[in-house]
């Protein structure tokens, strides 16, 4: 057997989002989200399941912390529920919502384990879906004041931040498919909202910096290396297209002050709502871009595409008969190091994180109460030497994030996929690790693995 070492420093974490795990729904003041009135919406989530209580983690945290802990975990990537500290999505911030995120700090600082933030994993105050969501311009100036909130009350205790969870995702299930909050279907909703989402990004980030200079922020993006489904020219013509809609569109305005050139008629500019001076607004010079993967994604030349580029991902089909999670997502750990060095070569070596890798499956406790699932421990075996090869290649990762710590609310499949590292059943909220997460206990603590 081989080792894999990773650099001195290299930070092994694990990932949740606030309405996925927290509960209390109605507790400490906080306000209705846009997922509290969508799941509670008939016929939206799969079983009627709602996030009302998840994890219960908003009174179990400090179990949480030691889940961390005893997985030998250096930094943990959670989210702050927005209408947790505005419960109308304006105003003052809300006293008890400052202090829960704070007592969650103060934890993870105490155990000696980097509390990494995102300000936005997809829990909109449903107040502001009321006055026109996403789509409304007025939205990001909204973000601005929240993330300005955060910066100030908690900027003393966490120097790593994130804007966004996945901006590509929620504005395109959210508001043209309709399969997630607030659940719009809506082409020019869509557009609209993707282009208030990066000006909240260039603007909140302008404020968090004008604030604490030093803090550390990025985003986590989707991402998956998007690859020609056939030989032909235009198949590949359109994987570029692909690529620079699912990949960039919340990148290239940041780094570069533009949108990817994907459109053959040009930028549907008056559609998105784009105003004068919007394109120095929508810059922001991130310390470091959040990669979020779990498979890779094949591309052909079609039209139709309600967006006009000529290009439709399709179903990848393992061309091995390789392994697929409960989810039928392709096993394909090279996705991640080419989507690493992608990043890397096309903007000059950037800070990365791996902010989100893992997979669905649904072992159980045995007889003996052990959850062992060794198929979960091949995926991240698989992902975790991927990112191993891109660092080796010259990609300057910093740190590789387990989703999930738990398993959770899983959006509009409720609770029937398990994603996490630690069992949990829902019924008395118990925890218990899995093999996954004993086996990545000893990733951790020796900084690498064995092959």
């Amino acid at each position: 057997m081989s080792r894999l070492d990773f650099p001195a420093g290299f930070h092994w974490g694990a990932a949740t989002a606030s309405y996925q795990i927290e509960g209390a729904w109605r507790e400490g003041n906080k306000g209705e989200s846009i997922w509290d009135r969508f799941s509670h919406t008939p016929g939206r989530v799969k079983n009627g399941d709602t996030g009302d209580t998840a994890c219960d983690s908003y009174h179990r945290y400090q179990e949480d912390v030691a889940l961390l802990r005893e997985m030998n975990l250096t930094s943990y990537r959670f989210s702050i529920s927005w209408p947790r500290i505005q419960a109308q999505g304006r105003g003052a911030a809300n006293p008890e919502g400052i202090d829960y995120y704070q007592r969650v700090t103060d934890a993870l600082l105490q155990e000696g384990i980097r509390p990494f933030p995102t300000l936005y994993h997809w829990d909109l105050p449903q107040a502001l879906e009321d006055q026109g969501g996403w789509p409304n311009r007025d939205t990001a100036g909204r973000f601005t004041d929240y993330a300005e909130i955060l910066i100030r009350a908690l900027g003393d205790r966490i120097a790593d931040w994130m804007i966004f969870n996945e901006p590509a995702i929620f504005t395109a299930l959210g508001y043209l498919t309709g399969n997630h909050a607030p659940g719009r279907s809506n082409l020019d909703d869509l557009l609209r909202a993707s282009h208030t989402v990066n000006l909240a990004q260039g603007q909140a980030f302008a404020a968090m910096k004008a604030t604490k200079p030093k803090a550390n922020i990025g985003t986590a993006l989707s991402m998956s290396p998007c690859e020609p489904a056939g030989d032909q020219e235009a198949d590949q013509e359109a994987a570029e297209r692909w690529h620079g809609l699912t990949n960039l569109w919340y990148l290239e305005p940041a780094l570069n002050g533009r949108y990817p050139d994907i459109f053959p008629n040009g930028l549907p500019s008056d559609r998105m709502g784009i105003q004068d001076g919007d394109m120095e607004s929508v810059t922001a010079a991130l310390d470091f871009i959040g990669v979020n993967l779990y498979t890779r994604t094949k591309v052909t030349a079609q039209t139709g595409n309600p967006l006009g580029i000529d290009a439709v991902s399709v179903p990848v089909e393992s061309e091995s008969g390789g392994p697929r999670t409960d989810l039928d997502w392709e096993v394909w750990p090279s996705a991640l190091y080419d989507m690493l060095m992608r990043m890397t070569q096309d903007y000059d070596n950037p800070v990365l994180e791996v902010t989100e890798n893992g997979c669905s499956y649904a072992d159980a406790p045995d007889r003996d109460g052990v959850i062992r699932d060794t198929r979960r421990i091949d995926f991240y075996r698989g992902y975790i030497e991927a990112v191993h090869k891109a660092i080796q290649d010259g990609a300057d990762v910093r740190g590789y994030h387990a989703w999930s710590l738990l398993d959770n609310f899983e959006w509009a499949e409720g609770y029937e996929h398990r994603f996490g590292l630690t069992w949990v059943d829902f019924k008395t909220k118990k925890r218990t690790i899995k093999d996954s997460g004993h086996w990545y206990a000893q990733v951790a603590d020796t900084n690498g693995l064995s092959t």
